[in-house]
């Protein structure tokens, strides 16, 4: 628990945020920054993120530990992994004498008094807040914006606006997203994820339940959904059918049948604001996609095109093939992937789901897996699974880092009939940026 929730901001000049380079709790960052705090933080390791944010001139420590919080610091700002990863340095904070919030009350804080739309989902979330965010900002709406990855067109994951609208993308895990009170709640769809910290579905249905009790005015999903229908049932609010906007989705630069729910469900927000119609829809197909969501990040010498998706769920990869061979039909092009499992958990979790969630690649291949806030679980490895995959993907397997999956990838004759795709929520996309150079 915070304390001194009702602190006056005014007065705060030096903030510290603890894993700054988080995609959600850097725009917080970046919000200090617009506003003329002095803004330092650390993280585990250096990034896309935290280059940006030194850019732009914040002080970035790489490394853990509270020693590295400097003196005079106003407020501290925390990722809530920080619980998992590193509990003693959340212990010290809690008795340090400085004020400190978590990310999620920082959106609590950021988002009051707004006009608030909160995008929340199992998959989905990410695009269909920024197709939300680009209708706003075409259409002249002037919205605020945080989204879990960086528009393309401003490199940033924070847009300040001077509206009501704030458009912010909202996280179940640990009912995160409990702390924002929105106006119009999205949602995407619901399954089970976060396995580490649900017991179940009805759990996870339980928390998305009380976000739509906690929503002023709209909810906006497909009612048709199981646990979506459990989730909205007997609350006082309106419901807006998503599917029902599918059909006016135009020609979009994203492929994907996902990525045309995604803009259904952007398409009905815009009717709900009383945007025109035809302004959404032309802002819409001009959605040109976000950082790590199937992102096509350029070419080798040798011709092979390469992409980068965070897709971390076995349905989230199975959309991504879909859409990958919307583009690239089988025949036509070769498709590998390189895979880094995401948490224990997970990959324990859906085990049987992902040894089919590959079954539209030529090859694929993985990395250790990224177990972040979890302890190292030796029951699980990229190993049990690759041989499982095996069975459905011939020739699956794992590397044992990756510089031996670089080298693996360098020696494959990868051409011009190939796509290769580097996909994840850990640092896969490394070995697919080496590949450029």
């Amino acid at each position: 628990m915070s304390r001194n929730m009702d602190m006056d901001f005014a007065k705060i000049k030096k903030v510290f945020f603890v894993g700054i380079g988080g995609i959600g709790i850097s725009a917080i960052a970046r919000m200090m920054l617009v506003e003329g705090k002095e803004v330092y933080g650390s993280d585990m390791s250096a990034g896309e993120v935290t280059k940006e944010l030194a850019e732009l001139g914040s002080h970035i420590a790489i490394g853990q530990g509270f020693d590295l919080i400097p003196e005079g610091i106003d407020l501290i700002v925390y990722t809530i992994a920080v619980k998992h990863y590193d509990p003693a340095l959340m212990e010290k904070i809690s008795v340090s004498g400085i004020p400190f919030k978590s990310y999620p009350e920082m959106l609590h804080i950021v988002t009051a008094n707004k006009y608030t739309i909160a995008v929340c989902g199992t998959h989905g979330k990410t695009t269909t807040t920024a197709m939300i965010a680009k209708i706003l900002i075409e259409t002249k709406k002037d919205p605020s914006v945080i989204v879990g990855s960086l528009l393309k067109e401003y490199k940033s994951n924070l847009i300040v606006g001077k509206s009501e609208y704030f458009v912010v993308e909202a996280c179940e895990y640990e009912r995160s997203f409990l702390n924002i009170n929105p106006k119009i709640c999205v949602i995407t769809n619901i399954e089970k994820d976060h396995m580490d910290y649900y017991k179940d579905l009805a759990d996870i249905e339980n928390a998305f339940a009380t976000f739509v009790g906690q929503t002023g005015e709209y909810v906006v999903c497909d009612p048709h959904d199981a646990s979506v229908a459990r989730v909205i049932a007997d609350k006082n609010i309106k419901v807006v059918d998503y599917t029902q906007y599918i059909e006016k989705v135009p020609h979009l630069a994203v492929a994907g049948i996902h990525n045309r729910k995604n803009a259904g469900a952007a398409l009905a927000v815009a009717e709900i604001l009383d945007i025109n119609a035809d302004d959404a829809q032309k802002a819409v197909a001009q959605f040109g996609g976000t950082w790590r969501r199937l992102e096509m990040k350029g070419k080798t010498a040798s011709g092979t095109i390469i992409y980068d998706d965070y897709a971390h769920h076995p349905t989230e990869i199975k959309a991504s093939l879909e859409a990958l061979r919307e583009m690239y039909p089988k025949g036509e092009k070769k498709i590998t992937i390189l895979f880094q499992p995401h948490l224990y958990s997970r990959t324990k979790e859906f085990f049987t789901e992902f040894t089919t969630a590959f079954n539209e690649t030529d090859s694929v291949y993985f990395l250790p897996i990224f177990f972040a806030r979890e302890e190292k679980d030796p029951t699980i490895s990229s190993e049990i699974l690759a041989e499982a995959v095996a069975k459905n993907v011939p020739g699956a397997k794992a590397f044992a880092d990756f510089v031996e999956a670089e080298t693996f990838i360098r020696t494959a004759n990868l051409g011009e009939g190939d796509i290769f795709v580097t996909m994840g929520a850990g640092e896969a996309y490394k070995v697919g940026d080496n590949l450029m150079k």
